[in-house]
């Protein structure tokens, strides 16, 4: 064979191996888009289309609030001197103990159902009423029961509690919104009073202190 003839052959099976392997590829990257294709897309997360963390960027997250961080509410400083978080079945929510510059006490509950609510507590040492009633008159006031159950909580920081235990609560509720509650921890029977009223998000900002 001619030295002209041979180079030819030889050109025109590389060019044949070439397209082979292009037909391959092909075929390769259509079978792979049709399996793509075929696959189910993955479940989206399921989002609050109205929640927004713009306003926890700005403000703070409560969510996550823990001893030792800075709450300032209504202009007010406070440190966290402890958290109680509790569990209900699935249900859950936190407790904290706030402490300002003059030794003032009171506590701040964060709770999501299904939206953000927190709720500034006043512990109310002298008072006798007790829970059970379907409404309960106090303080000028005249308070319905809303919700009431046993839950546990894990503590951490000072809360002048066990780090761990049981408490009963019975909420009540005032038709201006004002709040009032009863909680017993553990067996002992006593029944602590606190005086709450809702805190709008604007009026609470958090400052956290590392960790």
């Amino acid at each position: 064979m001619a030295g002209g003839e041979a180079f030819l052959v030889v050109g025109l099976g590389c060019l044949a191996v070439v397209a082979g392997v292009v037909v391959a590829v092909v075929a390769v990257s259509r079978s792979r888009r049709r399996r793509e294709a075929a696959a189910p897309a993955p479940a989206a997360a399921s989002v609050d289309p109205f929640q927004t963390g713009d306003t926890d960027a700005l403000r703070g997250d409560p969510r996550v609030l823990k001893p030792g961080d800075i709450v300032e509410i209504r202009t007010r400083s406070y440190a966290v001197r402890g958290s109680l978080r509790f569990t209900e079945g699935d249900w859950g929510w936190a407790e904290h103990l706030l402490d300002d510059a003059d030794g003032t006490k009171v506590w701040m509950s964060v709770e999501e159902d299904p939206d953000l609510e927190l709720v500034l507590w006043h512990e109310v040492p002298s008072a006798t009423v007790t829970p059970g009633a379907p409404t309960v008159d106090f303080d000028g006031r005249r308070y319905t029961r809303d919700e009431g159950g046993r839950a546990r909580y894990t503590g951490t920081g000072t809360t002048g509690l066990n780090p761990t235990g049981t408490v009963r609560y019975e909420d009540y509720a005032a038709p201006d919104g004002a709040l009032l509650s009863f909680e017993s921890y553990g067996d002992s029977g006593k029944w602590e009073v606190g005086r709450g009223e809702k805190l709008h998000r604007a009026e609470v900002l958090i400052y956290p202190q590392g960790g």
